[in-house]
């Protein structure tokens, strides 16, 4: 086989990851080349203190796609659970949590806040949900292109109608109606429990450079939900879970089934250049000088760094420079890990639930306050958390009678007025001064503390902007503008070259599809 034969997948996350297991399974000639010294990209576990070690960014598996898991046999290769079946825990100030799970047990917990709101929420979780199973489906094909001929295309907007209009006239009014909401309107029309409203909308803000009053924000919220549907098909369903040894776990299972499916995986081999000849692809320059010739490169990395960096605006159409230079994605979400020397000690909650998800978003108007310094280049004074504890049920992670607090934080602009150095310690600082209100004394407990920003997501793991998502989520760049018209379907407008990444449909989340729908274009282009 010659080398012009071969497929180069650029970065190994867990996108890159899947798209290499599935392509060397369909017999192609793949190598995986990563900047890093372990696969998985953001999805990885690191020590961040001397006997500590923690999920590096997303902490919690709840959009592993159900189909992945399957056809990959992650279970063969490795995967495991601490934790499954999560419920949330929304932490109330004076004790008075509410916990989120669907079992009658705990609808008791929102009752006492509110007997309307307890009889509520399932009827509107019922309708969401609904809304989300009509939905994901389409996370899984291939987006149609705007204004062609081509029957494939009508077909799959048909697909998408028909699926819609199957609601029924009244829910489809209503999917209609709350689509382009935002979900602070939605849930006051629905609830008056503060502590409730804020937890829900937080699941629809969370990872993004949203408020809960900013439009797509129920958007946001369906589209999570449907990745979970997928993630729960064919009986495989984890609810919010945390893998044995950390989301890194997740990755090293995806390395493993595409090594074991004949893929080559590259460590410390980072990409500075994608080579053209004759108007298509002909390979890779590595930062080393070392060229590897290849017929086919698909890039795991975000949609800026693979045209502008990359490939080189030069080959491009300047409209198309010009729409990828737009993708908003500046990322506003942190990440701070601690180092405990005990179990700590939240105000009203029994320590048999320290295991949950744990969220600090006590209300709408404290979420938007908290959304609103991002818009000045400002770090939140009141930052909003997702919390969880690993080490309870997860001893590999801490050591004996230790413990790691990880915490996503909501909201941390890449663009710092000032820059990140000089906020990176009074941030951190006001972080841990929220958690001691539901926590206190917790500060003396603590023996290292890392804080990740948008900034050290860039650095660390090349994704532009320090944005999860590799590009906002919102309805001028979802499904089949998603990232930009002309590199809606995965092909580019380069000849051989192919995105895989958090950057194309269906978006961002540990959910593998992304890479599963680009594999199958990229044999599908090679069938043609």
């Amino acid at each position: 086989m010659s080398e012009r034969q071969r497929t180069i997948v650029i970065g190994g996350g867990h996108n890159g990851l899947v798209c290499a297991a599935y392509l060397a399974n369909a017999g192609r000639r793949v190598v995986v080349l990563e900047a890093a010294s372990q696969p998985g990209g953001a999805a990885v576990t690191h020590s961040f203190a001397p006997g500590f070690k923690v999920s590096a960014c997303a902490h919690i598996l709840h959009q592993l796609n159900a189909r992945v898991v399957s056809d990959l046999n992650l279970d063969r290769h490795g995967l495991r659970f601490s934790s499954r079946d999560m419920a949330t825990v929304a932490l109330h100030r004076e004790g008075r949590h509410i916990t989120l799970s669907g079992a009658d047990a705990d609808i008791k917990s929102i009752a006492a806040h509110s007997h309307d709101d307890a009889d509520a929420l399932p009827k509107l979780r019922r309708r969401l949900e609904r809304f989300a199973r009509t939905l994901q489906p389409f996370l899984g094909t291939t987006p149609p292109r705007l204004g062609t001929s081509s029957w494939s295309d009508r077909r799959s907007l048909l697909k998408l109608g028909w699926k819609i209009r199957g609601l029924g006239r009244a829910d489809m009014r209503e999917l209609l109606r709350i689509g382009a909401m935002n979900v602070a309107d939605l849930l006051e029309e629905e609830f008056e429990t503060d502590s409730l409203r804020g937890a829900l909308a937080f699941d629809a803000i969370l990872g993004t450079r949203l408020g809960p009053r900013s439009p797509d924000s129920v958007l946001t919220w369906l589209y999570r939900m449907a990745a979970q549907v997928g993630a729960a098909r064919n009986g495989a369903a984890q609810g919010l879970a945390i893998p044995e040894g950390g989301m890194g776990a997740v990755s090293d299972a995806l390395a493993q089934a595409a090594t074991a499916a004949g893929a080559e995986l590259r460590v410390d081999a980072p990409v500075a250049k994608i080579l053209v000849s004759n108007d298509r692809v002909s390979g890779v320059v590595l930062e080393s000088g070392e060229e590897m010739d290849a017929g086919t490169v698909i890039s795991n990395a975000d949609p800026h760094r693979t045209f502008i960096d990359l490939l080189g605006t030069e080959y491009l159409d300047t409209g198309f420079v010009r729409r990828v230079k737009n993708i908003r994605m500046r990322g506003a979400c942190a990440k701070i890990n601690l180092a405990l020397d005990s179990l700590p000690s939240f105000n009203g909650l029994d320590a048999s639930r320290l295991g949950e998800r744990l969220l600090i978003a006590p209300g709408i108007d404290y979420l938007e306050r908290a959304f609103n310094h991002v818009k000045y280049g400002e770090y939140s004074d009141a930052p909003a958390l997702e919390i969880t504890i690993p080490s309870l049920n997860d001893r590999s992670l801490a050591p004996e009678g230790q413990h790691v607090l990880s915490a996503i934080v909501q909201y941390a602009p890449y663009d710092m007025k000032g820059g990140w150095e000089a906020a990176r310690d009074g941030f951190a600082d006001r972080v841990l001064d929220v958690i001691a209100h539901y926590a206190p004394g917790i500060e003396k407990h603590v023996v290292a503390r890392e804080l990740l920003t948008p900034v050290d997501f860039e650095r660390d793991y090349r994704m532009t902007g320090g944005h999860w998502h590799h590009g906002e989520l919102g309805f001028d760049q979802l499904f089949m503008l998603r990232p930009v018209p002309g590199a809606t379907q995965y092909a580019t407008p380069m000849a051989g070259l192919f995105l895989c990444g958090a950057g194309t449909h269906p978006g961002g989340g540990v959910m593998g599809v992304a890479g599963m729908n680009a594999a199958r274009q990229v044999m599908l282009k090679a069938a043609a």
